[in-house]
């Protein structure tokens, strides 16, 4: 067993870097966005483990606008925000708010808010209708994104929060 306090500043350094060569090795991180990595891994484990929620794969590494699939066919995006950020990345291909799409990138958008440790806070689903009513235009990224709001709480589905299971 290592014991992390007794450890030099570059071991914890080296440490790291074995546990994101192991986690990538093991097909858990596929890019090098770890938040979103962490907050794909723990939306399919948290859905895939709770009764009567869908069971959700990895959609192919590049599928654009989409993170995983249902057993159903269902295609969802997920966000991972991580606190103390307030709103999620950015989702491209969806137009603009002079040029919206028609056309249904997704069934579901989940936004999975965890904490500065990697831990899970939040899981909040919203349908393809509510993430229209609900998407922001981010003008220096040039796309939309989600923020997290009480007009977003209110609007969604609250899969798991982390504050009412307490």
């Amino acid at each position: 067993m290592v014991k992390i306090n007794d450890l030099s500043t570059n071991e914890l350094w080296v440490l790291y870097s074995n546990v994101v060569r192991r986690l990538k090795e093991i097909g858990q991180v596929r890019t090098s966005n770890i938040t979103g990595e962490r907050g794909e891994s723990l939306t399919i484990l948290f859905y895939n483990e709770t009764p009567g929620l869908p069971k959700l794969q990895l959609a192919p590494k590049g599928t654009q606008n989409i993170d995983a699939i249902s057993r159903n066919g269902e295609r969802y995006s997920i966000k991972t925000v991580k606190l103390p950020r307030k709103a999620t990345g950015v989702f491209y291909g969806m137009g603009s708010p002079d040029n919206e799409i028609k056309e249904k990138k997704f069934e579901y958008v989940i936004v999975v808010v965890i904490n500065e440790y990697y831990e899970l806070e939040k899981i909040i689903e919203l349908n393809w209708e509510q993430f229209l009513k609900n998407k922001l235009w981010h003008s220096r990224m040039n796309a939309f994104i989600i923020s997290l709001s009480k007009k977003l709480y209110n609007d969604s589905k609250i899969i798991y929060s982390k504050e009412l299971k307490k």
